[in-house]
């Protein structure tokens, strides 16, 4: 067999260079990492510091900036280890089409994103319902629209769905209606028992005065009338007013129970 010289130098050369180009490429992706984190928390942190800046406009703003140094990273990377950027920029055009089937749902987010931070539907700490979650905005970046539910469990929901479906903020307006049903003895006259509904919510802390409270007999079913309830609540003690409501109507039923069983015996 033919002997085939090795030149230990030159592999061991070879692999010196490959070796610290490799060693320079992790430091580098660490590096460029631990840069965008310190720089997208130093951003939000000084947008957040003007009065006039909206918290979406910018935790997205500095959720840009982040992923933009990364992407400035990983070029570099590609230079130190031999791949030249202008070869990489005439591979991603010849593949253009591939790659943009492949990410199609990334870049229908990342353009979501863009969409819900031009027109702002909601802004951070907005209660809303959409694509059948609901919860509080907590932050909004390239891809995702993260919420906490009631119980604070993170949400994240991508920014497609969030532009694509319909949403309900419950937080837009100041004051929201809340509507239920009471019911009354038959024997009670109805106005009566109107009246005495209103003087419960006139009294109530949670409901507002302004548009006043109304209360209309809506129906007779099951030997009883019906009280239809339409009262006024601030956005933020809707869920206080509701909670009143319940307990005033488990109140009444247990009294008319009560009132039942003495006439009965």
């Amino acid at each position: 067999m033919p002997h085939i010289p090795i030149d230990f130098t030159f592999l061991t050369n070879l692999v010196v260079v490959y070796g610290v180009n490799v060693l320079g490429a992790i430091l580098l992706a660490v590096g460029g990492f631990w840069v965008a984190g310190v720089v997208e928390r130093g951003l939000h942190r000084a947008l957040s510091a003007s009065k006039r800046m909206d918290p979406t406009v910018a935790s997205f703003l500095s959720s840009l900036v982040h992923y933009a140094i990364l992407a400035v990273v990983l070029v570099a990377i590609l230079q130190l280890i031999g791949i030249q950027a202008t070869s990489l920029i005439a591979v991603l055009g010849a593949a253009s089409l591939a790659i943009g089937l492949a990410l199609q749902g990334t870049l229908s987010n990342m353009a979501a994103g863009v969409m819900l931070l031009l027109f702002r539907p909601f802004k951070l700490g907005d209660q809303i319902e959409v694509a059948n979650k609901s919860g509080a905005v907590r932050d909004l970046n390239l891809f995702f629209t993260e919420l906490a539910s009631g119980d604070n469990v993170q949400v994240l929901i991508p920014n497609a769905q969030v532009w694509g479906a319909a949403m309900t903020n419950l937080s837009r307006y100041p004051t929201r209606r809340v509507e239920t049903t009471f019911s009354a003895p038959a024997d009670r006259d109805a106005d009566q028992a109107a009246r005495e509904i209103e003087a419960y919510l006139d009294a109530n802390p949670h409901a507002l005065s302004a548009p006043a409270p109304v209360v209309t007999p809506s129906g007779f079913a099951d030997g009883a009338w019906e009280m239809n309830v339409k009262v006024w609540a601030n956005a933020s003690e809707v869920s206080a007013l509701k909670a009143d409501l319940v307990r005033y109507a488990r109140d009444r039923a247990m009294a008319q129970a009560a009132i039942a069983a003495q006439a009965a015996s």
